[in-house]
């Protein structure tokens, strides 16, 4: 049965709302972790909670990173996986990881499909917003240097921050995520996980323009997904992808296509040579958040956490200039070495397509349909 076959299919069975509102998961968590809870930092719509890391050398006018974990996460269980915190030690950035609460989600998901928690000034969006405005405030952050990532749900999320406080971010990296405004329901929310209608460049770009009155600039952003990920469809990826080249006014075809630790990216420049968009699509990763633990850039592999070769949050730094080392083609001219990039490109995104039709035909049992619907909106724990 196709996926989206599945999807339909689902929609039909007489129990799945109450399946979807039984008894909560149990939560990965880490234990003891480098983050500390911060309380009071506004009136919190959201009732989310506030984790923070704070390295012990900082300079003036520290970045921020904002981190939100995926479904059956805690923000600990997150930065042990992606080693958040680490990085923030090496560069010297601030860490602010929210942590989603059971009684908002039974499963620490970020509503990142409700209307209430996604529209500026309200809900969850709103208190995410709040805790940047008390690090703002207390720790003399740089305005210009305030970046957003997430997984999966918290993926959705940051295509919302991304959205309703386009002002605030000079970044953002989606992991296994979601365009912003493409569902307002559950059964929307099954249905762009699964099957990702397809939606114009146009309209999703007018639905990120219409989130606030911002006007530009507009945040640089990275878009990772694996391409054997059966939870959120890959295809999301390239309609994320679509979204910001149409908010950033460029154009479909990459501007250069390379391989970083033998996987695929592609990027778009700015008028002044920038990498502004850029698209990893890792082959044969399932969903969540890839990983190289023998890399040096520390991180552990767990549920959703998963080792690939290459390390994201590493990359994802160096692509918003957080590390000393960061390695981008700087001029949009182009040169024998892109050209080759491009060649390889090409043949990777061959492999690419494949593992991606490979993934969504295979058929499926009616029990491993409804395990990984409800896997995908974090109700069921992973094997």
């Amino acid at each position: 049965m196709s996926i989206a076959r599945n999807v339909d299919y689902l929609k039909r069975l007489p129990n799945i709302s109450r399946l979807m509102t039984g008894q909560s998961l149990a939560i990965f968590d880490a234990g003891p972790s480098a983050l500390n809870e911060v309380s009071g930092f506004g009136d919190n719509p959201g009732n989310l909670r506030m984790f923070v890391h704070l390295p012990s050398t900082l300079p003036n006018h520290p970045a921020l990173v904002v981190v939100l974990h995926g479904c059956a996460q805690t923000a600990a269980a997150y930065d042990l996986g992606a080693g958040w915190s680490n990085l923030a030690d090496r560069y010297g950035f601030i860490l602010l990881m929210p942590q989603q609460r059971r009684r908002n989600n039974p499963n620490l998901c970020f509503n990142w499909f409700s209307p209430d928690d996604v529209v500026r000034d309200r809900g969850e969006a709103a208190s995410i917003h709040q805790m940047i405005e008390h690090l703002s405030r207390e720790r003399k952050i740089d305005r210009k240097r305030v970046f957003v990532t997430g997984l999966s749900a918290g993926g959705g999320m940051t295509s919302a921050m991304l959205a309703a406080y386009p002002e605030t971010f000079a970044g953002g990296a989606i992991i296994a995520g979601i365009p912003h405004g493409v569902a307002d329901n559950l059964q929307d929310a099954l249905k762009a996980m699964q099957k990702a209608p397809h939606i114009p460049a146009s309209e999703l770009g007018k639905r990120v323009r219409s989130a606030s009155a911002h006007k530009g600039p507009w945040p640089k952003v990275s878009v990772w997904h694996g391409s054997a990920d059966a939870t959120v469809n890959p295809i999301n990826a390239d309609h994320i992808v679509n979204q910001w080249l149409n908010v950033h006014g460029l154009p479909a075809e990459p501007m250069f296509e390379d391989v970083v630790d033998g996987h695929p990216r592609q990027g778009w420049w700015d008028s002044e040579g920038r990498t502004i968009v850029e698209s990893y699509l890792i082959t044969d990763m399932t969903h969540g958040t890839p990983l190289h633990i023998g890399g040096g850039h520390a991180g552990q592999a767990g549920p959703f956490m998963l080792e690939a070769g290459i390390s994201s949050s590493y990359h994802i730094a160096a692509f918003w200039g957080l590390t000393r080392a960061a390695e981008r083609p700087s001029a949009p001219a182009e040169s024998k070495a892109v050209s080759r990039a491009k060649a390889n490109g090409r043949s990777q995104a061959a492999k690419v397509a494949r593992a991606r039709t490979n993934a969504t035909d295979q058929p499926q049992g009616i029990n491993n349909v409804i395990t990984r619907a409800l896997t995908a909106i974090g109700l069921i724990k992973p094997d």
